[in-house]
């Protein structure tokens, strides 16, 4: 009888999850999600077969030089810049994302920033809490902006955000946006989105919601001279990936009001935030929990967990990930497990 694969998974997920994979393959599930030292990592990833890791686990060539038997990477999530899909190739090693599953959850997360920022919820929040409701609330005290018939500029139209333009119809928004690529015109009416260049999306929109993955052409592709062009009441939710935003700049802008708001789920230096954001009361700031409920982080596990069962031959989809980012990388595993034995297990 052949051994059973090893699998690892990084951190705790649902056991009827893991049950699944159990049934075909041997298992272990890291107890907590506490990151782990660099050569922990690279051990775990040495003693197994395939892989499921979390968002913001980095792993390139160090981390899989010793790996000699790792054939396939599952990352929880949709974003994947913390894995190096060069190195991995050129190691014969596969690796899948789980898209789609977390749209609707990111769209509804993106507006509860908008709202909030708009209409600053938590500044009041605190303020409530810290006993200051003995001072009388006047007609020109804690006034937000309005984001009923606005204009929403969404920066980055895939299904993120033409899931967060059709939520705009409810409040009859305009939704303007700006991609790489135009969208086709029956997208574009189903979203009831007009195209714009970035000038025109910075200077027209009341709100701006960053929808765009991280690669080299878009760090900090909002830093102080777009900034400089939004409106003085604009608000700006970063729902991507930090590092597209430049913090430092996006914290002079808000201290000196040139910009009204902002929602941030994400940070370029995540877990660690910018202090001088922390320092204002005009930004929201959440740890990177917009896709956080039940039912999508049991989806985002459950795809998770079919693409390995899929690259391991099991399933409908086997042999064939369904979310698989790099199939040369099968070609060259192909190749070299034709060239050469594989070394035993340790």
């Amino acid at each position: 009888m052949a051994a059973k694969s090893h699998v690892w998974v990084s951190r705790p997920l649902f056991d009827d999850v893991i049950a699944r994979l159990a049934a075909h393959c041997e298992v272990r599930v890291e107890p907590d999600d506490e990151p782990l030292p660099s050569a922990t990592l690279s051990a775990r990833l040495a003693e197994s077969d395939a892989a499921i890791v979390g968002p913001t686990q980095r792993i390139g060539a160090a981390e899989v030089s010793a790996a000699r038997h790792l054939r396939f990477i599952a990352k929880l999530g949709v974003g994947y810049d913390s894995l190096d899909l060069p190195a991995l190739t050129r190691a014969g090693i596969g690796a899948s994302n789980t898209p789609d599953v977390l749209n609707d959850s990111v769209a509804d997360f993106a507006w509860a920033l908008l709202l909030n920022a708009a209409r600053r919820v938590n500044a009041a929040d605190r303020w409530i809490r810290a006993g200051n409701w003995h001072k009388p609330v006047g007609m020109g005290d804690w006034l937000g902006h309005d984001l009923y018939g606005g204009t929403l500029g969404i920066l980055g139209m895939g299904r993120i955000g033409r899931a967060i333009a059709r939520r705009a119809r409810g409040f009859e928004m305009h939704v303007i946006y700006h991609n790489r690529t135009r969208l086709e015109p029956a997208i574009e009416h189903d979203c009831a989105a007009r195209y714009v260049d970035q000038d025109t999306l910075l200077r027209t929109a009341d709100a701006l919601v960053l929808v765009v993955p991280r690669t080299p052409a878009t760090h900090h592709i909002i830093g102080a001279a777009e900034l400089a062009r939004m409106q003085p009441h604009a608000v700006l939710v970063n729902v991507a990936r930090g590092g597209v935003v430049d913090e430092v700049a996006l914290a002079e802008a808000l201290a000196a009001q040139r910009l009204a708001g902002a929602g941030l789920d994400v940070f370029e230096g995540e877990p660690a935030v910018h202090p001088a954001l922390l320092a204002l009361d005009n930004v929201v700031l959440s740890p990177h929990i917009a896709s956080a409920t039940l039912a999508t982080h049991r989806a985002i596990a459950a795809a998770a967990v079919d693409n390995v069962l899929a690259f391991l031959g099991f399933g409908p989809h086997a042999g064939r990930p369904p979310n698989l980012l790099n199939p040369e990388a099968l070609r060259v595993a192909g190749n070299a497990s034709a060239a050469a034995p594989q070394p035993p297990r340790p």
